[in-house]
């Protein structure tokens, strides 16, 4: 099935079993429950291979400068919940494509729920930029 995926791009969300940086140090290995992610960078890697920078996606309200909250009709065009859910740029897990935690968004063959304006990608990239990350990387 992996086969038809497109290959992820920035702005890209998928349905992903997102490890928060917390229960990394804890020794967990697996996350507790998929989520939305953003594609932060998508890079090839070795043997044409593409390795993922993904940000989650949550309901929980962050500290201020934690996070970009995804406004209710980005969230319609992407078929989510209309809770307030906001695009936490604290932490990133990094993955190489299409790896063990990706899911199938449900009702759908494929893992893309579809992928947030430019500007909102924007204003995402710029706050992962302006402060410091705590990066996952997650097993192959």
């Amino acid at each position: 099935m992996t086969k038809s995926w497109k290959t992820p791009e920035p702005a890209d969300v998928l349905s992903y079993a997102y490890l928060w940086a917390d229960e990394a140090e804890r020794g967990q290995e697996e996350g507790l429950k998929d989520r939305p992610v953003v594609v932060v960078i998508a890079r090839k890697i070795v043997d044409n291979r593409m390795q993922l920078l993904v940000a989650p996606v949550t309901h929980s309200e962050p500290k201020d400068g934690e996070a970009v909250e995804v406004p209710p009709p980005v969230k319609r065009d992407l078929g989510l919940d209309h809770e307030r859910s906001w695009i936490i740029t604290t932490e990133l897990n990094r993955f190489n494509w299409p790896g063990p935690d990706i899911r199938v968004v449900r009702g759908s063959e494929d893992p893309y729920y579809g992928a947030i304006p430019a500007k909102l990608f924007e204003r995402m990239r710029s706050a992962i930029l302006a402060h410091r990350f705590r990066m996952t990387k997650r097993t192959e």
